[in-house]
């Protein structure tokens, strides 16, 4: 890939921007219980993380027989709980604030790419004060395929108009990571929530202007 100025940075949204990765979990385990079921945590951590409710549900259902008839209403009762957690647990966080506010201000055009729902999406980006740093976010609901396909960060990028190579992403889970290398972006992984600040992100621009090759960081 070709050295050139980063114009523009995606976000994933859980785990990244705002700390909801044990919110989806919860409210998962919640609704799947009213039928007998769970996914245990470290299953949910190593395997399940950020892919979209309905994929993990059929996932459930090959590993543990659960009903493809009840994936309908599981997801319904799940998105409930986690407005439910959205509203009790997500707060401003000045870190985050101080990021995207920052990289606007220094000529960045940022995005947020998440593979949770519309509504769970815009409902944290309000009660985090992230949504007047942003151009547009995309949840899993505007693409046809979820992450670890790439097709959320491409629509991304022509909605943006610019080149793979003057974007990068910042993304924690695989299915993320997976999707955001296989858009042909530059690619920040985070272990999550608490690594991501302004001057992390910096770095990588910095080390991409350089010509140092993805920042691995």
């Amino acid at each position: 890939m070709s050295t050139m100025k980063i114009q523009a940075i995606l976000f994933d949204l859980d785990g990244v921007l705002v700390d909801a990765t044990e919110w989806h979990y919860e409210a998962l385990n919640r609704a799947l219980a009213l039928f007998g079921y769970l996914i245990p945590r470290h299953a949910h951590l190593t395997v399940y993380d950020g892919l979209p409710t309905r994929e993990k549900l059929r996932m459930l259902s090959v590993e543990q027989g659960f009903p493809v008839g009840l994936h309908d209403i599981v997801c319904q009762i799940k998105q409930k709980f986690t407005a439910e957690e959205i509203l009790t647990r997500c707060n401003p966080s000045f870190e985050k604030e101080y990021l995207v506010r920052t990289l606007r201000r220094e000529g960045y055009r940022l995005a947020v790419c998440s593979n949770a729902v519309r509504e769970s999406v815009l409902g944290m980006l309000e009660r985090s004060n992230l949504c007047p740093y942003l151009e547009f976010f995309l949840s899993n609901q505007d693409v046809t395929r979820p992450k670890p396909d790439p097709e959320i960060y491409q629509v991304a990028m022509r909605r943006l108009e610019l080149p793979p190579e003057s974007v990068l992403v910042v993304e924690d889970a695989a299915p993320g990571l997976e999707a955001a290398r296989r858009s042909g972006a530059w690619v920040c992984p985070v272990a999550g929530f608490e690594e991501v600040d302004y001057w992390k992100i910096r770095s990588a621009i910095d080390r991409i202007e350089q010509g140092k090759g993805d920042p691995t960081c």
